[in-house]
């Protein structure tokens, strides 16, 4: 089965070039456009996309509230992709914090617009560690040890050595596969591992567990 892909951006450019760089993939399919935010829900609704590119910057509703809104309504939603002119913008950190999967540049090669799509549906990797750690770094509320809100839970968490070591690892972008080497383990423990921080930390996904680990001070940017 493709990955369906639900476009949402105010400008019609933008939404054409993405269009025709994922249409010619045999592994993904566009299935449906909107101008913006406030349209999401209710094509999210019909469509059913396994990944929503979404502009971060529309003027009625942007992809900030989009994101928030989608994931309060809207059971088993989407991935969400964030498109966005600046890598080192407050409003892509925003996103993430709201819990956007991962961001993509509107002046992305062709390839790298095709590998994000792919890598935020499978889900087993962080799309562009090295960005998040920048904007964790300028954007997080922390300074040195972390903001306290996000320090208690991340106590309250309790994870296990090795699972914070599992997040330690996930925060420097590496897959399931790639960890599983690191630990010379099997690729099924570390899934079970990534999946206990997950709901211990109450995340949705690991871009959210990353941005808990940088921001409480377990993992520091740099």
């Amino acid at each position: 089965m493709p990955v369906t892909v639900l476009l949402v951006d105010d400008e019609p450019l933008v939404r054409a070039g993405l269009r025709a760089v994922l249409q010619a993939q045999s592994d993904i399919e566009v299935v449906g456009e909107a101008a913006d935010g406030a349209a999401v829900i209710p094509l999210v609704r019909r469509l059913r996309p396994d990944v929503v590119a979404m502009d971060v910057r529309m003027p009625l509703m942007d992809g900030i509230e989009a994101t928030r809104a989608l994931l309060r309504t809207v059971d088993e939603p989407p991935k969400i992709l964030v498109v966005t002119t600046f890598e080192n913008d407050e409003y892509v950190y925003r996103a993430l914090r709201a819990g956007a999967d991962g961001f993509l540049l509107k002046r992305a090669r062709p390839a790298e617009i095709v590998h994000a799509v792919r890598l935020v549906a499978e889900g087993e990797s962080l799309l562009f560690p090295a960005s998040v750690r920048r904007l964790a770094a300028e954007y997080g509320d922390g300074e040195g040890g972390g903001n306290r809100a996000a320090r208690a839970a991340l106590e309250r968490a309790r994870l296990t050595e090795r699972e914070g070591e599992v997040l330690r690892l996930m925060a420097r972008g590496l897959s399931n596969a790639e960890i599983a080497a690191r630990l010379v383990v099997g690729t099924e423990t570390v899934k079970s591992h990534v999946s206990a921080v997950l709901a211990k930390l109450g995340a949705r996904d690991r871009t959210q567990a990353v941005i808990a680990a940088y921001e409480s001070g377990f993992v520091t940017p740099g």
